[in-house]
């Protein structure tokens, strides 16, 4: 089912640091927008996914796209800012049911910790370790978040839910979405290639 933006527009989301409250409508209203969904400001995955956007993140700015990360909570939002993990706007939303309604699903324990040996998870889990991205458990664990890309005025052009922990919506996608797949250099994208490697025991979810 296709996400009705009118749902969410007028849901609030607090800047961090600042606690200015802004509606979501906000970011759309007047030019295109990335908001990454992370899933826990100490997640690994999350760390990962916000340096990775890092490599875009000026192309983004030269482009007038907004890039902006929220989280469902602010517990652990310190340490991500002092990480410096984010090139971009950090809020968190007020009502967690917004991840609901964005269908971000959330996992069970059993679940969750099945979903750390798949592969994928296993191999950004060795990628961030090797980036010292590090991790904690503070706040919540099985919940999922995503992306949604918008147009300038509303116009979704795509809206992204990870199926797992590690999964996430790639660069070249993002570019992709707005017409800028030109702009990507599989050359130039720090630390794109993932290796095969074993997972450390010290990662975190």
């Amino acid at each position: 089912m296709s996400l009705d933006l009118s749902t969410i527009a007028n849901i609030k989301v607090k800047s961090i640091p600042g606690e200015e409250t802004v509606e979501l409508q906000k970011f759309w209203q007047d030019q295109n927008v990335v908001i990454v969904f992370f899933r826990r400001w100490g997640c690994m995955f999350c760390r990962l996914w916000a340096k990775e956007l890092g490599d875009i993140a000026p192309v983004l700015k030269n482009n007038n796209i907004r890039l902006v990360g929220v989280g469902v909570e602010e517990t652990g939002s310190k340490e991500f800012i002092d990480g410096k993990y984010f090139d971009g706007e950090l809020y968190y939303v007020e009502d967690r049911s917004t991840y609901q309604k964005l269908g971000f699903k959330r996992f069970n324990l059993v679940t969750i910790m099945t979903s750390l040996l798949w592969k994928q998870s296993r191999e950004a889990i060795a990628k961030g370790n090797r980036m010292g991205l590090g991790g904690d458990l503070k706040g919540d664990w099985v919940q999922t978040g995503g992306a949604l890309l918008v147009e300038k005025g509303g116009n979704i052009l795509n809206h992204f839910k990870q199926t797992g922990p590690s999964d996430h919506l790639s660069n070249e996608e993002i570019l992709k979405s707005f017409g800028l797949e030109h702009e990507y250099n599989a050359e130039t994208m720090a630390n794109k290639k993932r290796d095969d490697v074993e997972c450390s025991d010290e990662a975190k979810p």
